[in-house]
């Protein structure tokens, strides 16, 4: 298999020999998967893979308009280069007038890394998760679960110069236990698995499946609620794939108002900043865009442009949209591309004090099936799972049934009475798509339990 450099100078020489297309950009990116599974405490499959992504955009101007052909292959052998360019730029002919169109970014300077090797993973980065694992194999608790890593090495070269390069890596280690009747879940982000804990993680749900050991029924309702930095993470990342600025301002949203956005609005009174930042310590992201399609939140016009920090929630008022270039200029606002991560600042306190100074409320530590029911106000609604625990006074006094839930993270923030220290953290609902995120635990004096639920 050729390199993901030649491919993609293979491809500006074909899309250049064939004129079919003004300009071209070509997105390569090369990944490496390693993955490790058990249940009933036993590991049961372990794997690795390699593979490669190759897109070719060709943009025809007519006029003063932009057409764009986006066309995406799996295939490494370089012979299919050739149909790759006729496909996007005959794409390109026929498509319409592209609603984000833009000059797209030149450049001449060559990444020092360009043409070196892609690095790569394999199983042996999961030893450490391995031998903590085996030692929980031989307790009576029953555990199932997976660990993956990958690595993601992107390159973006276009006809006008610009060559950008990238390696992601993202991994993640999610562990159910299961003691009698009651579960339990954790899971952590990774990028290296150089210091998963995995033994605090055992003992957490050790400690949780001890809380289960007694049980209450309770119905429908709301409570006060005490959500951990994963269930916060859950509901924040949602908000954040919704905060795009032309959907705002043509009204689509729950960031729409009267006449524009929500923009300077004020949430509650915690003065908490949600924000991305492709620099974010133990988070990092690609620095710069590397769009395949377009969207309302990305522009394959915008391939190569830095990513910066973006508040997008600021000390509690509702600071920026996303808005790539083409849109910017449209509505007259700054450029705001959202990096592939999400943080929030919090308080000083652990989610064990906020515990404490609880009189009667519920702890909910993992949200599931999330979907979204109103998005002119951004209600979604869920299922809670694998463990929702009572406390009354400043102590977890047992396991509750399972609800559906009905909220929405916007309001979440405006009801919000105390937020704790934040804390890197892995989402369960989304922690397919989403493994970077930093959350504090918040407390919701009235979280809504629309319904009981029978799930298990």
């Amino acid at each position: 298999m050729i390199s993901a450099p030649d491919v993609a100078g293979l491809v500006l020489v074909e899309a250049a020999r064939r004129g079919g297309a003004d300009e071209t950009i070509v997105v390569v990116t090369d990944r490496a998967t390693a993955s490790l599974r058990w249940a009933g405490n036993s590991m049961t499959t372990n794997g690795e893979t390699r593979g490669r992504d190759t897109t070719v955009i060709s943009i025809v101007r007519k006029g003063n308009g932009a057409h764009v052909g986006s066309v995406k292959s799996s295939e490494v052998d370089p012979s299919a280069i050739a149909g790759l360019v006729a496909a996007s730029q005959e794409a390109a002919r026929s498509a319409p007038e592209a609603r984000d169109g833009a000059p797209i970014l030149g450049g001449d300077e060559v990444p020092y890394d360009w043409d070196e090797p892609v690095p790569e993973t394999a199983t042996d980065v999961f030893a450490g998760v391995a031998k903590s694992l085996a030692k929980g194999f031989r307790g009576a608790d029953q555990l199932y679960g997976f660990a993956r890593h990958e690595l993601d090495t992107t390159f973006v070269a276009t006809s006008t110069g610009l060559r950008r390069r990238f390696t992601q890596p993202t991994g993640s280690v999610e562990v159910n236990a299961k003691r009698g009747g009651a579960s339990a879940w954790v899971g952590v982000g990774t990028p290296d698995f150089v210091d998963v804990p995995t033994d605090s993680m055992l003992e957490e749900l050790s400690t949780r499946l001890g809380w289960a050991h007694r049980t209450v029924e309770l119905p429908a309702g709301r409570y006060e609620t005490l959500m951990p930095p994963s269930t916060v993470a859950d509901m924040m990342i949602y908000l954040g794939w919704t905060m795009d600025g032309r959907g705002a301002q043509e009204g689509r949203t729950a960031l729409s108002a009267p006449g524009g956005t929500r923009v300077g609005e004020k949430l509650g009174d915690l003065g908490l900043t949600l924000y991305s930042d492709p620099a974010a310590a133990g988070l990092e992201c690609a620095p710069f865009v590397a769009a395949t399609s377009s969207s309302e939140r990305m522009s394959v016009f915008d391939n190569g442009l830095d990513v910066e920090r973006v508040d997008w929630i600021r000390d509690g008022t509702i600071n920026a949209l996303a808005y790539p270039r083409a849109a910017a200029a449209e509505f007259d606002v700054p450029v705001a591309i959202p990096a592939d991560n999400m943080l929030m600042t919090g308080g000083w306190a652990s989610l064990s004090d906020m515990i404490r100074r609880t009189e009667r409320g519920l702890l909910l530590t993992t949200l599931w099936y999330i979907r979204e029911v109103d998005p002119t106000v951004l209600l979604l609604t869920g299922l809670t799972r694998d463990g929702v625990y009572l406390v009354e006074d400043g102590q977890v006094t047992g396991a509750v049934n399972n609800f559906r839930f009905n909220e929405s993270p916007l309001d979440l923030l405006r009801r919000a009475t105390e937020a704790g220290v934040s804390e890197v953290t892995l989402p369960r609902e989304w922690g397919d798509w989403a493994t970077r995120a930093k959350m504090p635990s918040l407390r919701i004096p009235d979280f809504h339990m629309s319904s009981v639920s029978q799930a298990q």
